[in-house]
This record gives structure tokens, sequence and C-alpha cells, in this order.
């Protein structure tokens, strides 16, 4: 239930941690100017900056990343306002237990001691548990300091987040991720066995998250090393980091619309690092696949045919294959959609079909081009002076193939890139067929 610098408890001013404490916990800020990284928000400018200037707090939810100091900052917060402070974490938390701690704060509150809540995980709570907070935020019961990690406006019900600010805590920069590690060197007294090079890729491990550099500074502070490790030495001594990735959450989503924008954009460089990025965090190949697909239909279209059949073919070459061999197929096809020319053409012609099917119901199409298969629908018109095109010298009659009620309608422009510059060609002789066929010409 910790956050950046250690455990919990519900005393505002802790006990000093001792010689043998984490050394995340030994690292913890005492006042809000210690925390790094987020000066957007603790500096005198900042939302939480204002906040204790004015000695008032309102309720907070923190979205964040892992590791950025939203236990931190809100322990310290209701020690600079003077406020009790009660974490809670929604993973061991139930109804019950809340009944209890905001019974708690009332008592309290009638000693003329507010209570700060905090609630690590709050969007861990269903929609139901959420609401049952609402009745002690608004009558000051409590002020409210939820800490997720996943986007408050899929996870937190709107009327909690209407009662709520929701500020944004930003991964560790490089800069602030060494601040860190300065701090854990005066602390121990000496300096972290590793060269400039490995020091860089210790903090660029740590992927903005400040508590598990300060675990593996320790780790490292721990063992007999004779000579700075070099970046292989330290692969070597340290478990290489998983990255952040929930296929369910924001994450996902996140990464999928980046390649997708990158593809789009024809940065193939860019399309290649988030491609691998979802890979490698454990995405399934055939999901990125899907949209591999989906996105040769939706952005390229007609302007290369071929973007379609090499997606398909990637996933035939997938399946075949399997991982990590079959991974290539799928990079070659996000470099081949990349690289193709683009087009919407065929996606916005979609929308607007679609839509003028919606708008005109069920109009008849023209009789004439209409089976009979029966007696009755031949004396009735069905068929009745169809032009057979194949009989024309040009094989085109230029009929006509709309409803008698609704005039012809525009629904697809090919671009002049790719493939679709020679559409247009064709359908442009089309319509000047066309148009000489019902002048008489």
């Amino acid at each position: 239930m910790g956050d950046l610098f250690g455990p919990d408890d519900a005393s505002p001013s802790p006990a000093p941690p001792g010689e043998n404490a984490p050394l995340a916990d030994r690292l913890r800020p005492t006042r809000l100017d210690d925390v790094v990284g987020q000066d957007h928000l603790t500096g005198p400018d900042g939302a939480i900056g204002r906040m204790v200037a004015a000695g008032r707090l309102s309720s907070i939810i923190f979205w964040g990343p892992p590791g950025t100091g939203k236990t931190t900052i809100s322990r310290l917060l209701a020690d600079a306002v003077g406020m009790r402070f009660e974490p809670v974490s929604a993973v061991f938390t139930g109804v019950a237990d809340l009944k209890k701690l905001f019974a708690a704060a009332r008592e309290h509150a009638k000693l003329g001691r507010k209570t700060l809540l905090f609630v690590d995980e709050i969007h861990r709570f269903n929609r139901a548990q959420q609401d049952g907070f609402l009745p002690y935020v608004e009558d000051g019961t409590i002020t409210l300091v939820g800490a997720t990690t996943e986007n408050p406006s899929f996870e937190l019900n709107a009327a909690l987040l209407s009662r709520a600010q929701v500020l944004i805590l930003r991964r560790l920069d490089a800069a602030a991720l060494e601040k860190l590690l300065a701090r854990a060197e005066e602390v121990m007294g000496r300096a972290l066995p590793l060269d400039a090079a490995a020091r860089e890729a210790l903090i660029a491990s740590a992927d903005g998250d400040g508590r598990f550099l300060l675990n593996q500074a320790e780790t490292l502070f721990s063992v007999q090393i004779d000579a700075p490790l070099d970046p292989a030495g330290l692969s070597a001594l340290l478990h290489r980091r998983v990255a952040v990735y929930d296929k369910d959450r924001e994450g996902h989503y996140n990464l999928i619309s980046a390649l997708h924008k990158a593809l789009r954009g024809s940065d193939a460089q860019a399309a290649l690092y988030y491609l691998a990025r979802m890979l490698v965090a454990g995405e399934e190949p055939l999901y990125v696949l899907r949209r591999l697909v989906r996105f040769a239909s939706e952005d390229i279209g007609l302007a290369d045919p071929q973007a379609l059949v090499q997606c398909l073919a990637a996933k035939d070459a997938y399946d075949f294959l399997g991982s990590p061999e079959g991974e290539l197929a799928i990079v070659q096809c996000c470099l081949y959609c990349a690289t193709a020319p683009k087009s919407n053409a065929a996606y916005k012609a979609q929308k607007a079909a679609w839509k003028s099917a919606r708008d005109t119901g069920s109009l008849m199409p023209p009789a004439n081009i209409l089976n009979a298969p029966t007696k009755l629908m031949k004396d009735i018109g069905y068929g009745a002076g169809y032009a057979y095109d194949h009989d024309r010298p040009d094989g085109f009659s230029g009929d006509n193939y709309w409803p008698d009620e609704m005039s012809p309608a525009h629904f697809y422009t090919p671009t002049d890139r790719g493939f679709e510059k020679r559409i247009a060609e064709r359908l442009a002789y089309w319509d000047d067929l066309r148009t000489r066929a019902r002048a008489g010409e």
C-alpha cells in the first residue's frame, strides 16, 4: 500500500526509519519541496502548492504511473495543512471497514481534527462502493484523496469525479531519477558501483518508477562488487524490468492508437517502435494483426490493394510459424503498411453509403435491373429493357442503376495516390461514356 518512499501508517508524522529500513523508506521526503519530478503540482504555481498556501484541501484524484509519489504526496499534504492522515487500500478494504473509518472521522471532526482519507488503487472499488464515498465527501466528514494508475474517466464514477480535482503525476524523467540515485548515495555514504553507461542504463530500466529504481540501487549496495559494472555486468546482476502493460486497460489502447497514428503518418520507424512495445510487453500478436488488417482497409484502401493481402498473408504466416519466428511476418506487414500510399477514400465512401442507405429506407431498384423468374414479374416490367453491358462495343451500357425516386449519389472519390490514381482515371472514363450515352451520342 506504500508508494514512492515506503509503507503507510495512520500517523501524520511517522518516526524516522532506522538504519535497517528499506532504502526507499529511508529516502522518503519529509517536505513537499523534497518530492522529485512533480514540480508542476508541488511548486508554488501548482495545484498542490496553491492548496497548501491557502491551508485548505479539496478532494483529489491522483492519476499517474507506479512509483511517482502518490502516497508520499498525500501524506505530506495532510502534514502541511494539519489533517489526520488515514490510508487504506481498495484491494484490502471492504464496506464494513469504510464505515468504521467514516465513523472515526466524524468523531475526530468533533474534536476539531479533519481527516484526509487516502485510498490507494481507488479504481478497484466497484461503482456502488465508489458511490458510498459521496455523502461523506459532501458533508465534509473526509477529504478524499484517491490514487490510481488507470484513466479516471473510464474507471471512476462521474459523480465522484465531479467532486474531486484530478491531478496528473508524471512518470519520473531521467533528471528526477538521477536525483534519487544521488540521495541514495549520500545516505549510503558511497557511490554506486557503476560506470557512466551502466548508471544511464539503470535509470532507463526504471521506466519512470522511482520506487523500482531505489530497490535496484539497494540491491547494488548490498552485494560485494570489486570493480564498477558496465551495462552488460549490470544486466547480468539485476533482473530485467517487465514493461508496464495491462492488455485490458489504458496502456493497451494508448499503444495501439500510437501504432495506428504512426502508420497513418507513414513513419515506419515509429510504427515499428510501438509494434515492438506491444509485442515485447506481451500483447497477443493476433490482436495486433487484426488492427493491421483494419488499417489496411481504413487508411490505405485501394491506394495499394496489396496492403490487405500483405496483412492477411502475415496472419497466415504467424499462424503457421508461431512465436517468435512468425513475428517477423508481422514486422514485414507493419513496414509495408507504413510505407504504402495512404487513402481513406474507401472508408469515407462506406460511411457516406451507409448513411444514404439509412436515410432512403426501402426504395426499390429500377425495374429494368430486376430479375424476372416468374411470368407475373415479367408482366409487371421486371427486367424490361435491361441493357446487357457485354453486348455493347465498349462493354459499357451507361444504364441507370439508381431507384427511380433517388438521384444518383456520389460516395467514393479516389485520391491521386498509388493505385487509386488509375482507378480515378477509370471512373472518369466511365463517367464520360455514361454522359455521352444518356445524351444519345
